[in-house]
């Protein structure tokens, strides 16, 4: 299964865990993560990824997102594809930085997009060509827990 992490999902460990849906979705991203190294699942990285990540005002928490390209089978540059994806998104009113990081996944061929982006994931609810969601249902569906 090949996933793409999205950067709100990336930082999430960094958030305030005072809430229980915060830790709840830390504690699923890093399992996520957890797969990737155990080769379980398989990991996107894109140009977007690095670009944000480059912007992130605490150079740590940067450093600590970075390692993960590292660790991505594959990677998405910028294309025409992309781009034309990235459009095609903004007319369902998809913020620009979130149309192409969703064009990014779909591009790669991506089995899900993760994010915690809430007004995201009700943008791609029914979304036919990929699969958007937060990190406890994105684990749900790796780990197969409700097909019994």
């Amino acid at each position: 299964m090949l996933i793409y992490l999205d950067t709100c999902c990336f930082n999430r460990p960094f958030d305030d865990q005072s809430q229980t849906r915060i830790r709840f979705e830390t504690a699923a991203k890093l399992q996520l993560q957890q797969r990737v190294r155990q080769k379980k699942v398989r990991l996107v990285w894109s140009y977007l990824l690095d670009f944000e990540n480059s912007q992130n005002p605490f150079p740590e928490r940067a450093a600590s997102i970075l390692l993960w390209r590292n660790l991505a089978e594959v990677r998405v540059g910028e294309t025409g594809a992309v781009l034309d994806w990235g459009r095609s998104l903004m007319t369902l009113g998809i913020k620009p930085f979130d149309a192409l990081h969703v064009a990014c996944a779909l591009v790669a061929g991506s089995d899900l997009f993760v994010t915690t982006d809430d007004l995201l994931l009700r943008k791609l609810r029914g979304f036919p060509d990929l699969a958007a969601l937060p990190p406890g249902e994105a684990l749900a569906k790796v780990e197969h827990w409700y097909e019994d």
